[in-house]
């Protein structure tokens, strides 16, 4: 047996022990050979390989991002992409592809294997935690501990200075960061996409906390939250980009309402403002231990699946238990946060 395995989209901590893990089963157990493709989709297209063994593979388990390295490359949107992945397919005898990515590298998965009949296994990953099927993807959980950590930190200095803190936090489609950091980090209020709110809103919560002695506040939003339609320094709400360029997949960069909103709510309230930007660092360093069991499990399934023969399969977390699902569920609607956990969330707002 002979097993391709690719990295696409954004890096994520726990994508090396996918990596190792997929190399271990499929030499170990079955006696198979691994190549890595570089840079995603990329890597298939151009043919830029590397061998995987027991040896390239050591050490790999505690490190952040890919050995493989990542991008967003869309083989349907690149001249001959397609033919090209196929004829990769022939040229390296391969017996499976395990793709490794979130909604848009699986979505490009699902329709290669869908349409060209490659065989083909994803495995979920995204910081995100919105991909359907699956109830966690690894390297939320390193987000969300990163995310509290600088959360904690914050509380300290806006409680010495009076303040009221705005902590920006990833989260394109989806608030699963926001909310899971809000709630573990004691946020005062947490803004996510799913729920729209206006300026006046987020300002009513502030002010009670002032009215009742609480002279500082902290608030989280995910990037991709809905910019406040009421606020002074523009007609209509929405999402706050950096630009209006778009990536392979048709996703614009956001980022940005940390900072507009801070000065809309001291603009409003008339209290000091400020705001910290996590950035990058939330899906950088060193996994946590359950993003590296959960990838190391993933990647012993994906492998057991190329084995098998079981393609056109995503693997996924369902409860404690490992599982194959279709792969045409990462192609559908993102997954959402659930309701019921905000609503614990919205307890402490305030």
């Amino acid at each position: 047996m002979r097993v391709g395995v690719l990295t696409g989209g954004g890096d994520c901590p726990g994508l090396n022990a996918v990596i190792r893990a997929v190399v271990r089963r499929t030499i170990g157990k079955y006696g198979g050979a691994v190549v890595g493709f570089r840079y995603g989709w990329a890597g298939v297209i151009s043919g830029n390989t590397l061998k995987l063994g027991i040896d390239e593979v050591s050490g790999i388990l505690p490190r952040g991002g890919t050995i493989l390295g990542t991008s967003r490359t869309n083989p349907y949107k690149a001249d001959g992409g397609v033919n090209a992945i196929a004829r990769r397919f022939k040229k390296e005898n391969l017996d499976a592809v395990i793709a490794v990515g979130g909604e848009d590298t699986l979505g490009v998965a699902y329709k290669l294997y869908d349409q060209e009949g490659l065989p083909i296994i994803g495995v979920p990953k995204t910081i995100d935690n919105d991909i359907p099927g699956t109830d966690f993807t690894f390297g939320f959980d390193t987000a969300v501990t990163i995310a509290t950590e600088a959360i904690d930190r914050l509380h300290t200095t806006a409680e010495s200075h009076n303040r009221v803190v705005v902590v920006e936090v990833m989260g394109r489609s989806t608030g699963w960061i926001a909310v899971k950091a809000g709630i573990a980090g004691g946020a005062d209020l947490i803004i996510i996409p799913e729920i729209p709110i206006t300026l006046e809103e987020i300002c009513d919560v502030i002010r009670k906390r002032h009215e009742r002695g609480k002279n500082f506040s902290i608030v989280v939003v995910a990037e991709g939250a809905q910019y406040p339609p009421d606020a002074p320094d523009q007609e209509e709400g929405g999402v706050v980009t950096t630009g209006q360029t778009t990536d392979a997949f048709g996703h614009v960069r956001l980022g940005g309402i940390g900072n507009r909103l801070a000065r809309a709510v001291e603009n409003v309230t008339g209290y000091e403002t400020r705001v910290s930007v996590l950035g990058y660092v939330q899906r950088g360093g060193t996994p946590t231990a359950f993003d590296r069991v959960l990838g190391t499990r993933f990647g012993v399934l994906a492998a057991d699946l190329a084995h098998q023969g079981d393609f056109g399969k995503m693997v996924s977390l369902n409860g404690d238990r490992v599982i194959p699902i279709s792969l045409k569920h990462a192609s559908e609607n993102v997954k959402r946060v659930d309701m019921e956990l905000f609503d614990v969330a919205r307890t402490f707002f305030g």
